[in-house]
């Protein structure tokens, strides 16, 4: 029993070798931190960024293809703040920079030239670097106490689409969803100084563009 279990376990992973490549994916990523109730948040803007990384390719039959990728990602989101009696309107400006691992799961049909696919993508990450930084604000502190704030954990999915090219050229595009929250709530109060009202962004989510180049 534990030859015949041996024996599947390597005629799987020799399957699976032979139908693997090594791929570099990059592209164009557009996100918006959507805003929920506010009286003083009012609205959200999608900031566009890039993404990089590496990934490998391997079929699963002759349908399923799975596809994790080590990929730098930016995603970023610029929200107006209305006016209130200590200040005037401004834009925050929110970005992260994740180390996202990513795993797609491809669902398509070989037609030999092409394959076209649909793909779902579970992914999480880590911020490497948080910049938030408000408008004209230099003296009271909201920008470091966002940056101190921002949760570094991040996960979330991606449902998309795409097509495969004499099978090393993949272009997909993708709609993501962060889920968790952007900031620790329980960190936006510093002393008398209270920034709860940014509890009311929600995590980032948009479009991503991808260009893969498999070998």
């Amino acid at each position: 029993m534990k030859k015949l279990l041996l024996s599947l376990v390597l005629t799987l992973g020799m399957l699976v070798t032979a139908n693997a490549q090594i791929g570099i994916i990059g592209g164009w990523t557009t996100a918006k931190a959507p805003v929920s109730a506010s009286d003083v948040l009012e609205s959200a803007k999608n900031a566009s960024l890039f993404h990089a990384g590496l990934a490998y390719k391997f079929e699963l039959g002759p349908v399923f293809t799975l596809q994790p990728a080590l990929v730098y990602q930016g995603k970023a989101a610029s929200v107006n703040v209305a006016a209130t009696e200590d200040a005037s309107a401004q834009s925050l400006y929110s970005r992260s920079n994740f180390l996202e691992l990513e795993v797609g799961a491809q669902v398509g049909i070989d037609l030999l030239a092409l394959r076209p696919y649909l793909l779902f993508e579970p992914f999480i990450g880590y911020d490497l670097s948080a910049f938030n930084t408000l408008a004209d604000d230099v003296n009271s502190g909201v920008s470091t106490v966002l940056n101190n704030a921002k949760n570094k954990l991040e996960y979330g999915f991606g449902v998309g689409a795409g097509i495969e090219l004499v099978n090393h050229v993949q272009l997909s595009v993708q709609w993501f969803m962060n889920l968790g929250k952007l900031y620790n709530g329980e960190k936006l109060t510093v002393g008398e100084q209270d920034y709860s009202q940014f509890t009311n962004l929600k995590n980032y989510q948009g479009v991503k563009l991808t260009l893969g180049l498999f070998f």
